[in-house]
């Protein structure tokens, strides 16, 4: 178990961020995202949702931005790959994420578990250890009724603000993910409590990863 700063105040730090869906980068990352800024770490995000078309492309964009606001830089980038369907269409995806190696130089890659239960969250993972062969990368979690969350091996704390902003711009942002029945400021909270209790976060709560290969030692 790892709990440590990737980037301090002032400091740069590059970060692509792959989601499938529109609310998956801010579920899994979004406190890390929203601590490093408050943090005044110096944060560049290219952020990047794979399957984005119709309402859901304005709350991905919508959400992508609130959570960048004061970022030193951020660019939104959105795909309109079929939700559901990442497997079969796995040929177009390698192609465009192996084509955002030309618009963007990551220190860091956050992206989804490869274990994941969710068929389009597996293939981004795959995808994204295909491509970024060299680079730190960080696997998110996203629970849901699957119940396949599993042992993350590190740790990024978070403070209780931090956590209710990152509450208050889900509930915000997506507005026809409400109606599910987990889709909660107690789903959020409760998992950031439970990770902050395995890694004895400070302030209690923590977003928890997926590290491989020892990348960091």
């Amino acid at each position: 178990m790892k709990t440590f700063q990737l980037a301090r105040p002032g400091e740069s730090l590059s970060v692509l961020c792959l989601g499938a869906h529109s609310d998956d980068i801010e579920i899994g990352a979004g406190g890390t995202i929203l601590g490093w800024i408050a943090s005044g770490v110096r944060l560049r995000v290219h952020w990047c949702v794979l399957s984005a078309a119709g309402v859901r492309a304005s709350e991905a964009r919508g959400s992508a931005l609130a959570f960048l606001a004061g970022a030193a830089s951020a660019k939104v980038e959105l795909a309109q790959f079929r939700d559901g369907f990442f497997p079969y269409q796995g040929g177009d995806i390698k192609t465009w994420i192996e084509s955002l190696k030309t618009r963007f130089e990551p220190d860091l890659i956050l992206t989804h578990r490869s274990d994941d239960a969710h068929q389009d969250h597996r293939e981004i993972s795959q995808l994204t250890w295909n491509a970024f062969r060299d680079h730190v990368i960080l696997e998110y979690e996203i629970p849901k009724w699957d119940g396949d969350l599993g042992q993350p091996n590190f740790y990024v704390p978070l403070n209780g603000a931090v956590l209710t902003n990152k509450i208050d711009l889900l509930l915000t942002h997506f507005g026809t993910q409400r109606s599910k029945h987990w889709f909660d400021a107690e789903t959020f909270r409760g998992l950031a409590r439970l990770r902050g209790l395995e890694c004895r976060s400070p302030e209690r709560y923590a977003e928890a990863f997926v590290l491989r290969k020892g990348q960091l030692n």
